[in-house]
């Protein structure tokens, strides 16, 4: 893979993206909210990309002013404040959801993202692991345990995640921007977070 095409694929599937075109994608999987009509999905889905990616990277701006700190995040503990920044604005998507009486699923899908971010920002206080790859397993673990749970088997959706998630592991190592292991660590944390709590609660 060439550094262009890993950089292009590392900035469309950009953690930030990734919870809008998750719901997006949700959104067409044949599961039970999928049904609802589309004026109610259209504001979820604003609602989604307002919370988890416009506010995250307007803060990001904000604090890029200081000198001192770097964009770069080449030590895991440079992650941190973005990181607390995200969590308050995924707690205020949920909060946004409960206020339009969206689907309970949906809620739950929120307030798993910000235990996973929690989680993150406390592991990237020692260690760098991808954020990336923590998007994508989290995604992964939402749809695979919404299909054990309903029984619904949205084969195009799961295969798209995973030739995605391959993509985006491909497109890291191909930067340099993470090790393998960090790699693995990151899907392992938002694989294992996202599906225990969608399918048990």
């Amino acid at each position: 893979m060439t550094r262009k095409l890993a950089q292009i694929i590392s900035y469309l599937l950009h953690p930030a993206l990734i919870p809008t075109l998750g719901f997006l994608l949700l959104f067409q999987s044949g599961f039970y909210f999928s049904y609802i009509n589309w004026e109610i999905k259209r504001i979820v889905l604003i609602i989604i990309l307002f919370t988890t990616a416009i506010l995250p990277l307007l803060a990001m701006s904000v604090i890029a002013i200081n000198p001192r700190f770097r964009l770069s995040f080449e030590k895991g503990n440079q992650r941190a404040l973005p990181l607390l920044f995200s969590s308050v604005f995924y707690y205020l998507g949920f909060r946004l959801l409960t206020r339009i009486n969206a689907f309970p699923i949906l809620k739950v899908l929120m307030i798993a993202s910000v235990l996973v971010i929690l989680c993150l920002m406390l592991i990237s206080l020692r260690w760098k692991i991808s954020s990336h790859m923590t998007a994508m397993g989290a995604l992964t673990g939402a749809l695979l345990a919404l299909s054990f749970r309903t029984g619904i088997n949205p084969v195009w959706a799961i295969v798209t995640v995973l030739l995605a998630t391959g993509l985006v592991g491909t497109a890291r190592l191909a930067l340099g921007a993470n090790k393998l292991w960090e790699l693995e660590a990151g899907y392992a944390l938002g694989f294992t977070l996202l599906y225990l709590i969608i399918f048990f609660i």
